[in-house]
């Protein structure tokens, strides 16, 4: 059930006008959490909560203020303006008229039964445990976590604006490690959704407890990885932790418009092959990055970034499409009614072309595939980049041989996407949560097979 805060949020709207503010708003949380944990066989950390509060922010003159409560009280909500606003009282009285946008959340959601009980929760983080075990003595530890959340919340705005949004997601993952007595290898298997515990109807326990024990009892057998500069094709089953690292953060109009992007400025420039075109899609069906609208209460849209090579659009969230006179473009996202909302990424992703993903192996002489990447770091302000690649294989004369181990992928985004010539029929997903500026959100990056003519390759051989 969606909350009712509609009556104190235009209060506090009518306030903030009162104040002052150039514009403001106020977001309503209230979350539900399940959290829960096997390792070493044991069924541990088992929590579950309520957090429930609202942030309120008013911004004058380009300037933003922010504040927060968990006192759901018209006089409690009131303090927190007067104190964001003491430098431009007015006692005026304030007129709004205010509409309840549409709800849009049952669009992008699957399903919503969320009265799973515990035990049957706990099955689940069993059922997984016992499939990794299941791989014999090599496998030395296995950790199972299972997280939930039922998020619902209400924001009212100076424009008049009231939205409701719910957001159930579900994340389960398993975590495998194998050792031969030598050496010690990782496999991990995320999986999530917006939605509920249909999840598992698509995922079963087994099958992603299955996927990161082999994962990581292949890199056992794998050989250390051969070093200096190869043709790379990432594989759509590694994830797009590469489009969301080294392309998807310069994107955002925060460090865009501050001169910390590699794109500042380009807009109408090519910055990529003609064959690569780049999308942000907030409002897409049972992603882990969706919801009918953003954290500021503006609709989730597809948004075209770079299209055939060429920079289209930044993503903004209010604040910075205020500062560049764009419109926001349903980016704007919060970690929590604590945090103030700030362009971010949902479900980015290089849309699929035209070649089979077997013709481009097939094309390829001598080469990596990466099967599944894995952490990395970039530099958003040159494009700069290093990433580790947890399940990598050799190419050799078109076929797939050896696995190898220790590849990590050494480039810059901007050249990397410009060299880029060949793009798969394919496209695969990976999901995880996105840390900026001290804020985590869930977000889901996507790739299509792609080949790198050449990029450097940091091995242990």
């Amino acid at each position: 059930m969606i909350l009712d805060f509609k009556e104190l949020g235009i209060c506090g709207a009518r306030e903030l006008k009162k104040r002052g503010a150039d514009y403001g708003d106020l977001f309503f949380e209230k979350r539900f959490t399940f959290s829960a944990k096997c390792e070493d066989n044991r069924i541990e950390n088992v929590s579950c909560g309520i957090e429930i509060g609202v942030g309120i922010r008013y911004i004058k003159n380009f300037k933003t203020y922010y504040g927060f409560t968990n006192k759901l009280t018209e006089e409690s909500i009131k303090e927190v303006i007067e104190n964001l606003a003491a430098a431009s009282l007015s006692e005026k009285e304030v007129v709004l008229d205010f509409n309840v946008r549409e709800q849009r959340y049952c669009q992008f959601v699957n399903g919503t039964d969320f009265d799973v009980p515990v035990e049957k929760k706990i099955e689940l983080l069993l059922r997984a445990n016992e499939e990794a075990r299941s791989y014999g003595d090599r496998v030395k530890q296995v950790t199972v976590v299972l997280r939930d959340s039922l998020q619902e919340i209400t924001i009212v705005n100076t424009n008049g604006d009231i939205v409701e949004d719910v957001r159930p997601r579900v994340v389960f993952y398993t975590l495998v490690v194998a050792s031969d007595g030598r050496v010690l290898q990782t496999g991990y298997e995320p999986v999530g959704h917006l939605g509920d515990y249909s999840l598992f109807e698509e995922y079963p326990p087994e099958k992603v407890a299955k996927l990161a024990a082999e994962r990581a009892l292949k890199m056992l057998k794998a050989k250390p990885a051969p070093a200096g500069k190869f043709t790379v094709v990432i594989s759509s089953k590694a994830g797009g932790t590469m489009i969301h690292e080294a392309v998807g953060h310069g994107l955002e109009a925060d460090l865009a418009n501050q001169k910390l992007s590699v794109y500042s400025g380009k807009v109408g420039e090519q910055v990529a092959s003609e064959l690569i075109t780049v999308i942000d899609n907030g409002s897409m069906p049972g992603k882990y990055g969706s919801s009918g609208y953003d954290d500021e209460g503006v609709a989730t849209q597809k948004n075209v970034l770079i299209e055939n090579g060429i920079l289209k659009s930044f993503m903004y969230d209010l604040t910075e499409a205020m500062k560049s006179g764009k419109f926001p473009t349903g980016n704007g996202r919060r970690q929590s009614y604590m945090h103030v909302p700030i362009p971010r990424m949902t479900n980015t992703y290089i849309a699929p072309g035209e070649t089979d993903p077997e013709e481009i192996i097939k094309d390829t002489k001598k080469g990596i595939l990466v099967v599944k990447m894995g952490g990395g770091q970039v530099n958003t302000v040159n494009g700069d980049f290093i990433f580790e690649v947890s399940e990598g294989y050799l190419i050799e004369n078109g076929e797939v041989t050896e696995p190898i181990r220790g590849v990590s992928l050494i480039g810059n985004g901007p050249k990397v996407l410009k060299e880029i010539d060949a793009v798969g029929n394919d496209l695969g997903f990976a999901i995880g949560t996105c840390g900026k500026d001290g804020q985590g959100v869930p977000v889901s990056d996507g790739l299509p097979t792609i080949r790198i003519p050449e990029i450097t390759v940091g091995g242990t051989k």
